[in-house]
């Protein structure tokens, strides 16, 4: 099967018949059945979407279709694409019960480690643009972003707290080794004596250490490293753009080498597909100097399901079905459950197995301890140059 042509239906409602598509979109050169539409997956090389659904915002929709030839067409290469953005401020506030965090920083949109897990891939929807493939390869930077929160933290009214960086998308990704906006953003708070708390599954954080180890010291800096599988293959098909989980431990162990504490995120954990690692990834994260850690349960919200389902369905057919069931259950019989306190953890017995393996094994290996808070004591406000300094500085 190939795609020669898109069936475009008025407001996303597949039921309209031919006339309301007509009318709706007076300029289309032929008209296909819905029933004669069908998906169209392939890998595309280096990506772990297989597809590229339509917007939910938008008022068509696009659906393959299947002109009769074989499947034999070579899937494209999708190159990645980098679009600036400028954003007139630069940090998010939220105000979610079960999140431990109150204001964070991205200073990418989408992200080309390519996840295909990412619950963060429906955020892509609000630029106008899809979840699935553009999400992996349409990026957006924010090259103003050191400036913007250079202008921010000076406010007169700004009440430091820590600032989360890599709770959506990663600042570790492959373009921040050539666009750096994430080590200029750790300059920033470095100046500031500001305390920020870090995610990523990136080993391009090491590059940072000579900023990260001295505000280690001061108390300022928290690192986290997700390690989803420790299987290369399985890492391959799910985050295909990710460093190798061998790589991952390095960075774990420099970044402990160098006096930063580093939390091991066993995260997501994929039911009937990693679980079986959990132990295995915390064994091997404490020999690298991990100090400690935490897990969340796979959850898929809006678009990422039938992404996931999709992906899962080509890369593990033999155990898909499974895998499925399992997610249904841990959400309460829905393949995702947004309620707070219960989307990261999960509910029934599957999620209390899971939780008491966990606790176990963190316990055995010393990775159940609780980390001190970050200081926000030691905030201040850098002079600026032409500023006079103050005789007791």
């Amino acid at each position: 099967m190939r795609q020669v042509g898109a069936c475009h239906v008025a407001n996303n409602d597949t039921s309209q018949g031919r006339a309301d598509v007509i009318a709706a979109v007076p300029f289309m050169f032929y008209i296909c059945r819905m029933d004669d539409a069908v998906p169209l997956p392939f890998r595309t090389p280096g990506r772990a979407a297989l597809t590229n659904p339509d917007n939910r915002f938008d008022r068509l929709a696009t659906q393959a279709i299947d002109d009769g030839w074989p499947s034999d067409d070579a899937p494209p290469v999708l190159r990645t694409t980098v679009a600036d953005e400028r954003p007139r401020r630069v940090i998010t506030r939220n105000t979610s019960p079960d999140i431990g965090f109150d204001r964070s920083i991205n200073p990418y949109r989408g992200c080309e480690h390519g996840c295909i897990y990412c619950f963060a891939r429906p955020s892509h929807a609000y630029l106008g643009l899809s979840p699935g493939l553009d999400f992996e390869t349409r990026l957006i930077a924010r090259p103003d972003a050191p400036d913007l929160l250079r202008r921010e933290l000076s406010a007169a009214s700004y009440v430091p707290k820590t600032i989360a960086i890599g709770t959506n998308t990663d600042p570790y990704q492959p373009i921040e080794r050539d666009r750096r906006i994430m080590r200029q953003i750790l300059h920033v708070l470095s100046d500031f004596n500001h305390p920020v708390g870090i995610v990523t599954k990136g080993a391009l954080i090491a590059r940072d250490i000579d900023i990260l180890a001295p505000m280690a010291a001061k108390g300022l800096v928290r690192v986290g490293i997700s390690i989803t599988t420790l299987d290369p293959a399985t890492s391959r098909a799910m985050e295909p753009r990710v460093p190798h989980p061998a790589a991952r431990l390095r960075a774990i162990r420099q970044l402990t080498d160098a006096g930063i504490d580093v939390r091991v995120m066993v995260s997501p954990i994929v039911p009937a597909l990693t679980d079986h690692e959990l132990e295995k990834i915390l064994t091997a994260a404490a020999d690298a100097g991990a100090v400690a850690a935490s897990s969340i349960v796979l959850r898929l919200p809006r678009e990422v399901a039938g992404l996931f389902r999709e992906w899962l369905s080509q890369a593990y057919p033999d155990r898909a079905a499974r895998v499925m069931a399992r997610v249904r259950e841990l959400h309460g019989g829905k393949e995702y459950d947004p309620e707070f306190g219960k989307r990261m953890t999960g509910q029934g017995e599957w999620a209390r197995l899971m939780k008491q393996r966990f606790d176990l094994a963190a316990k055995r290996l010393g990775l159940d301890r609780k980390l001190s808070p970050l200081r926000t004591d030691l905030f201040k406000v850098p002079p600026k140059p032409g500023d006079q300094m103050s005789l007791f500085d």
